[in-house]
């Protein structure tokens, strides 16, 4: 089973292994790691005095600070005319803005059945929210130049427990090392495919660890591995359904293809971030392009009827240009009603803190 560790994460990416930085002995490293993986860009750069000057001018008030915290477009706009990368200030602010508008006002989230303040724990609101800003009004008299908006934000997600963005350590560096050290040496022209990708499909309730449509993916992904089509099976899928699962889709995928079908470690290689089947077509094309996997050679994802149908679909391809702004592979002809050739799209590297459990 994958050990599931919180440690320092000093790169965007959290798949690839990367040293830890230093901090002081008090530093919280979850919250290190939180910030330095969702907003890579905004912690390096000064806040604008203003902004922090209007959160502690509301004093004891609660919401004050929480609407004080959001960015406004005008102190947006004045920050990315200041730094050479404007776009990413930009990217990092509204992804920071969505999580208090969630969080802490509130607001529904995109997927609310799965994200989003839990209705069922609605009589702790008032007081996770309090947590959260005293947490904020702690830090920042260890910090008293950090951005509150960027605090709070931080802290909301630690009240929620929604810490999914580092609940794993550096997959190269573990999990997923002995994949990486074999691809780095592999004559991947004995293959046709760079890799077999295969989405989760969570089961709908808190006990089972793979479901139904799980284990036919599974089966479907080892029979072709066997056949020798690729070299490694990408397994994708992160602690989605039903809401507070703690079973992560990718690893329990992992303990059934080593357990039931013989298949190797150095074989597979987990994501255990992504959340939609938007995200475990970015995640797969991360993880290709962090191995090496040459360009040209197309992956063939494999899965059952309904999810590779909805692939192919019109429908799929919108979706990623909504919720992505790009395609994250470029899509093939189905070899089969089961198998889906991609090619990975280089776009895919970029992080995206607007959905902070899988950026």
């Amino acid at each position: 089973m994958v050990k599931h560790m919180l440690v320092p994460i000093a790169a965007a990416m959290a798949f690839l292994a990367t040293p830890g930085h230093s901090a002081p002995a008090n530093a919280d490293r979850v919250l290190m790691a939180l910030e330095q993986t969702l907003f890579p860009v905004v912690s390096q750069i000064p806040t604008l005095p203003a902004r922090n000057a209007r959160y502690e001018a509301c004093g004891a008030a609660l919401s004050c600070k929480i609407d004080s915290a959001v960015w406004s477009e005008q102190d947006i706009g004045q920050l990315a005319a200041k730094a050479h990368n404007g776009a990413a200030i930009r990217r990092e602010l509204a992804g920071l803005n969505g999580i208090i508008h969630v969080y802490g006002q509130g607001q529904q989230a995109e997927y609310p059945q799965i994200d989003g303040r839990d209705p069922a724990q609605a009589a702790m609101t008032g007081d996770t929210l309090k947590a959260a800003v005293e947490a904020v009004d702690a830090l920042a008299l260890e910090q008293p130049s950090a951005d509150r908006g960027l605090l709070l934000a931080l802290t909301l997600l630690d009240s929620y427990g929604r810490l999914d963005a580092v609940r794993f350590g550096p997959l190269a560096g573990m999990e997923n090392k002995p994949a990486f050290d074999r691809a780095r040496k592999l004559d991947w022209a004995r293959y046709r495919y760079s890799a077999i990708i295969v989405p989760g499909i969570g089961p709908e309730d808190l006990n089972t660890p793979l479901s139904a449509g799980g284990k036919v993916n599974v089966h479907l992904a080892a029979a072709r591995y066997h056949a020798g089509l690729a070299p490694f099976i990408i397994l994708s899928g992160a602690s989605v359904h039903p809401r507070g699962t703690r079973r992560v889709e990718a690893v329990e995928m992992r303990k059934a293809l080593i357990e039931r079908y013989g298949v190797p470690a150095d074989a597979l290689v987990i994501d255990p971030y992504a959340r939609h089947t938007t995200t475990n077509m970015r995640n797969a094309s991360r993880l290709l392009l962090a191995m090496g996997a040459p360009a040209g050679k197309p992956a063939l994802v494999v899965t059952h009827d309904d999810q590779a149908a909805y692939i192919v679909d019109p429908r799929f391809a919108q979706r990623n240009l909504t919720e992505l702004g790009y395609q994250p592979v470029t899509i093939m002809k189905p070899s089969t009603r089961n198998e889906i050739p991609v090619l990975p799209n280089p776009q895919s590297r970029t992080v995206d803190p607007r959905d902070p459990l899988d950026p």
